[in-house]
């Protein structure tokens, strides 16, 4: 069956885009602003069932019935994070104020030569985090992710930035996990987001935000194949220009012995959905899957 999120199609006319990064590129930022106020309006009044997955998520996280304006405000920060990218990408990312927090954990996989796998999740802004490691520090990160979903806007923004497009690893090919090994080997950095069931993945059934929700096993599970250890980041958008970039040490080692592997997995996978609820509660507009998380079709 095909998973809720993958298979959504586009929103937006193509030309809409093209105008956005025109506005962005040669207007500057305050006024690719102002074109946030439509494109809210645009998902509100033309995405029902966009606006039914916010409504939905809102009500978990909030701990009530969401307002038509904080719905609004959801949208709003996902248009902003998404207008932010194109900065980041093109090199003009002097208008953001990017806070690392915990830096040297990060910093010291790089500089061990020992390869680690980042796990991200669709939570603000993990290009912010792309651009720091490849554009500002030539650090040897490559990216695990789907290239078909969402192809035109991804066509657009990888185009401003080819140097970032090219350490794109393509997941559902069949050499993915080869590529990302020898990454790992040579003492790079593989990073993922690991929030999304794809049509391949194996899944581990969590508790998340007061449900059951479906997450992916196969982040953790070639983490724990591979034998490096595990940091979590999310790219967190604190309104107007700002972002915090946060690291967190997640596992050295992921123990996933044969005898009990799927249920180690599980807990693994359980783990981060915790650590995933934590910082999705720390800013809440921040979390961008706009389907029934929670009622899947997959199911």
């Amino acid at each position: 069956m095909s998973r809720g999120w993958f298979s959504q199609g586009e929103r937006g006319p193509p030309l809409a885009l093209r105008i956005i990064l025109w506005v962005a590129l040669h207007l500057g930022r305050p006024a690719g602003r102002v074109l946030l106020y439509p494109i809210t309006a645009y998902f509100l009044l033309f995405a029902p069932k966009s606006r039914g997955s916010s409504r939905d998520y809102l009500r978990r996280v909030l701990g009530r019935e969401p307002r038509l304006r904080e719905i609004a405000r959801h949208f709003h920060s996902f248009a902003a994070v998404i207008l932010d990218r194109v900065f980041l990408l093109a090199g003009k990312d002097e208008c953001l104020d990017l806070q690392v927090h915990d830096r040297e954990i990060f910093l010291e996989h790089v500089e061990s030569g020992h390869g680690a796998l980042l796990l991200g999740a669709h939570l603000g802004s993990f290009e912010a985090l792309r651009v720091l490691a490849v554009g500002k520090n030539d650090f040897p990160v490559r990216v695990l992710m789907y290239r078909n979903h969402n192809q035109r806007i991804t066509q657009l923004l990888e185009a401003l930035n080819p140097e970032i497009a090219a350490t794109v690893i393509p997941l559902g090919d069949t050499e993915t996990l080869l590529h990302a090994r020898d990454c790992l080997e040579q003492g790079g950095i593989v990073a993922t987001l690991a929030d999304r069931v794809a049509e391949s993945d194996k899944m581990v059934e969590c508790r998340f935000l007061g449900g059951r929700a479906f997450f992916p096993q196969g982040p953790l599970l070639m983490a724990a194949v591979l034998k490096v250890p595990v940091i979590l980041c999310f790219g967190l958008y604190r309104g107007g220009n700002r972002y915090d970039i946060v690291f967190e040490r997640f596992a050295d080692v992921i123990e996933a012995p044969r005898g009990r592997r799927e249920e180690a997995l599980a807990e693994w996978v359980q783990r981060y959905a915790d650590r995933l609820e934590a910082r999705v509660r720390e800013a809440p507009y921040n979390w961008f899957n706009f389907y029934d998380f929670w009622n899947d079709s997959s199911r």
